[in-house]
C-alpha cells in the first residue's frame, strides 16, 4: 500500500465512522429536522468559509456554476430533511442502510436525464435491493402497524434519490474546490430553512446546542474535508468498499445506545441491500450478452 493509499484509507475510515454517528446527534438534539439542518448548514457553512478564507481557496463562479450549486444545495438540504425525519419512524440503522440504495438511484437518473446506458447484467442487483427495502421496513402483511415504518423507509428512499441529484449536479463543478461547493450549498440551506427554523419553537438547551455544533463543525466541515481528500487518493472500488463503515457504525450506535434490535426480516433486508450495492459498485454482472457471430466452443 503506497503513501497516498494509506492516507486516503484512514481519512475515508474516519469520515465514514463520523457519518455513522450523525443519526445519534440528530436524535439527541431533541429538535425538529428543519432546525437541525438549519444549524448544520449555518455552522458548517461558516467553518467552510473560514477555511476558504484562510487558504485563499475561493475561485470565481459563472452563472452556470451558481445554477448547479443552487440545485445541488436545495437537493442536499431536502435530502437531509427526509433522512432526519426517517429517524422518527424507523431505527437509525434501517434508515441508513435503505439510504445506501443511492447508487441505483444515481444510475436511473443518469439514464433518464443524461442518456447513460444501463448495464442489463446489473439490473438483478436493483431488484435484490428493492426486496431488501421491503424487508427492512418490517412490513407484516395485513398489519396496520407497519404504516409508520413504511413512511420512514419511503423518506430514506426519497433522500437517496435527492442525494443522487446532488451527485449529478456536483459532477458539473469539478473545476471548483470541494470546500467552496459545500460552503455555497450550506448557504443555500440557510436561506431555504431560515423561515422554517426561526424563531425556535423550543430553546436548544446545552445538549441540543452541543449536538448541532458538533454536527455542523465536525460532521460537516471537518468530515467533508476528510472525505473529499480521500476521494482524491483512493480508487472508486476502495471508496465503495470503505463507505460501508458508515452503516456498520450506525448499526453499532443503534444497538449500543438505543438497544434497537432489528427483527429477523429487517436483518435479512439490510443484508440484501448491502450485497446488492457492493455487487453493483464492483461491477458484477450476473449475465453478459454474447458477442454476435461467435459460437461457443
Amino acid at each position: 500500500m503506497n503513501t497516498d493509499s494509506r492516507s486516503g484509507t484512514w481519512r475515508m475510515l474516519v469520515a465514514m465512522a463520523l457519518s455513522g454517528t450523525i443519526g445519534l446527534l440528530v436524535v439527541e438534539s431533541g429538535q425538529p429536522p428543519a432546525v437541525v439542518v438549519f444549524f448544520r448548514c449555518l455552522i458548517g457553512g461558516a467553518c467552510l468559509l473560514g477555511w476558504l478564507a484562510w487558504t485563499r481557496g475561493w475561485r470565481p463562479m459563472s452563472r452556470r456554476d451558481l445554477g448547479w450549486l443552487v440545485l445541488g444545495g436545495a437537493a442536499l438540504v431536502v435530502n437531509w430533511l427526509c433522512l432526519f425525519s426517517a429517524y422518527r419512524t424507523v431505527s437509525i440503522s434501517v434508515a441508513t442502510v435503505v439510504y445506501h440504495t443511492q447508487p441505483f438511484m444515481l444510475v436511473a437518473l443518469a439514464a433518464l436525464f443524461q442518456g447513460e446506458r444501463i448495464v442489463a447484467g446489473r439490473l438483478p442487483w436493483l431488484g435484490l435491493a428493492m426486496v431488501g427495502v421491503v424487508l427492512s421496513s418490517g412490513l407484516e402483511w395485513g398489519a396496520g402497524s407497519a404504516a409508520p415504518a413504511w413512511q420512514g423507509v419511503a423518506l430514506a428512499c426519497t433522500a437517496a434519490v435527492l442525494y443522487a441529484i446532488v451527485t449529478l449536479a456536483t459532477q458539473r463543478l469539478k473545476h471548483l474546490p470541494s470546500a467552496q461547493i459545500a460552503a455555497v450549498q450550506m448557504g443555500v440551506g440557510v436561506l431555504m430553512l431560515a423561515p422554517l427554523a426561526l424563531p425556535l419553537q423550543a430553546p436548544l438547551g446545552a445538549r441540543g446546542l452541543a449536538a448541532v455544533a458538533v454536527l455542523g463543525a465536525v460532521h460537516t466541515a471537518f468530515m467533508y474535508t476528510l472525505m473529499y481528500a480521500a476521494f482524491q487518493r483512493l480508487s472508486s472500488q476502495a471508496v465503495a468498499a470503505l463507505s460501508f463503515t458508515y452503516p456498520a457504525v450506525a448499526l453499532l450506535v443503534d444497538l449500543a445506545w438505543y438497544h434497537a434490535v432489528p427483527s429477523a426480516g429487517q436483518w435479512l433486508g439490510m443484508a440484501l441491500i448491502v450485497v446488492a450495492v457492493v455487487a453493483h459498485r464492483l461491477g458484477w454482472d450476473l449475465f453478459k450478452p454474447r458477442a454476435r457471430g461467435v459460437r461457443p466452443a
